[in-house]
């Protein structure tokens, strides 16, 4: 991008007459309309006028472009730091240290308390000479707000999570320890049981926090192995059976022959888990579970596998169908944090899959995934 550069629209030599400000949409020399970029985009000449002003820049200062053209850059863009300081007598960019290139992006207050990210580049002729050229951009601070909100969110859930189980096990522990003699067997037996009961929650709580850490970081790691999905979800289901489950609430169905899978199984493990758990929970009558051979989500690859997990409940109202796999979201108020369906979508597309969601045939949810069998090259 040229912005900055000689050929830019209000360019002059030293002695000739002053431009004239560039008129709105008047963007020839300059390489690319700047209108078209996301951010917003200033620029003054070398003597401080503003012959930019794209149309990110009205969106964000509510300045119209007209009326900040041709004026200084102090007074189309009157900004201050967050201690009520005039940001441009601060910086002095025209009359400042020669050696500076630029100011970093950082937190600036509009007229009226409307906060910005904003950064400059100085333009020089030379390393040390004049600024021919100050390139302001401007950023939006909501999206950073909505992260900071994210966060703030996720670290009260957590907190509140968290307190539940540590109280127990802190009250039991502290109760044990101060009457152990004055208790049956059978009262330690189950106070201990409760204890460990809690831990095993806060281990889990602890464990989603590190794969939404490292799913948001890129840096969730899949070790393939071989992988028998069917036998997999048989295991999920002789748990639920064993701890209290009529057998005949799950149907599954497996087609034959399957691909070969190499996944990483303790991922799709958890994976299994949530869906199923959530089918349990949240939904009524069969859960079936479909476990089929399709078409590889992966253009190199012909084949998949794919697993689809439906009840026959209420189902998910449509209007929540997109915000499904976000974090916090909760299909009913019979607990849980929220953030399992938002682990499951980063395990299935750190694999290379897709997962989607929608209305069963029995009405309930329905929640498909599909891997791509990403077998080694030395198999193929």
């Amino acid at each position: 991008m040229s912005v900055g550069t000689s050929s830019a629209p209000g360019a002059r030599d030293a002695g000739s007459p002053p431009a004239a400000p560039r008129p709105p949409g008047d963007h020839a020399g300059l390489g690319i309309d700047p209108d078209q970029l996301p951010d917003g985009l200033v620029v003054a000449d070398e003597q401080g006028r503003v012959i930019c002003f794209n149309a990110a820049a009205e969106r964000i200062t509510a300045v119209r472009a007209r009326d900040a053209l041709g004026q200084r850059l102090e007074k189309a863009l009157p900004l201050e730091d967050l201690e009520g300081r005039r940001w441009w007598q601060l910086t002095d960019p025209y009359g400042g240290l020669a050696i500076r290139v630029g100011q970093p992006e950082r937190n600036l207050l509009l007229p009226g308390g409307r906060e910005v990210l904003v950064s400059a580049r100085y333009v020089r002729t030379r390393p040390t000479g004049p600024i021919r050229r100050l390139v302001v951009t401007l950023r939006d601070t909501e999206a950073r707000r909505r992260t900071e909100r994210s966060h703030a969110e996720l670290i009260a859930t957590v907190a509140h999570e968290l307190r539940s189980p540590l109280t127990s096990v802190k009250g039991f522990t502290a109760t044990l320890l101060a009457k152990w003699e004055r208790f049956t067997d059978d009262q330690k037996r189950l106070m201990l049981e409760t204890v460990d009961a809690d831990a095993d929650r806060v281990t889990r709580l602890i464990a989603e926090l590190l794969d939404i850490s490292r799913i948001d970081s890129g840096r969730l790691e899949v070790r393939r192995q071989p992988v028998d999905i069917g036998a997999a979800v048989g295991r999920h289901i002789q748990a639920y059976v064993a701890a209290g489950q009529p057998a005949d609430r799950f149907l599954l169905r497996v087609q034959q022959p399957l691909p070969d899978l190499w996944a990483d199984p303790d991922k799709i493990d958890q994976v299994l888990s949530n869906l199923l758990e959530n089918a349990v929970r949240h939904g009524e009558g069969t859960v079936t579970i479909d476990v089929t051979a399709t078409a590889s989500p992966r253009e190199d690859e012909d084949t998949g596998t794919s697993v689809t997990v439906s009840d026959e409940g209420p189902g998910i109202p449509e209007e929540s169908m997109n915000r499904v796999f976000t974090r916090f979201w909760r299909g009913s108020k019979r607990g849980g944090t929220g953030l399992g369906l938002y682990i499951v979508k980063g395990i299935v597309e750190a694999h290379g899959g897709t997962i989607t969601v929608g209305r069963a045939p029995g009405a309930g949810a329905e929640f498909r995934f599909t891997l791509p069998v990403s077998a080694p090259a030395y198999l193929a």
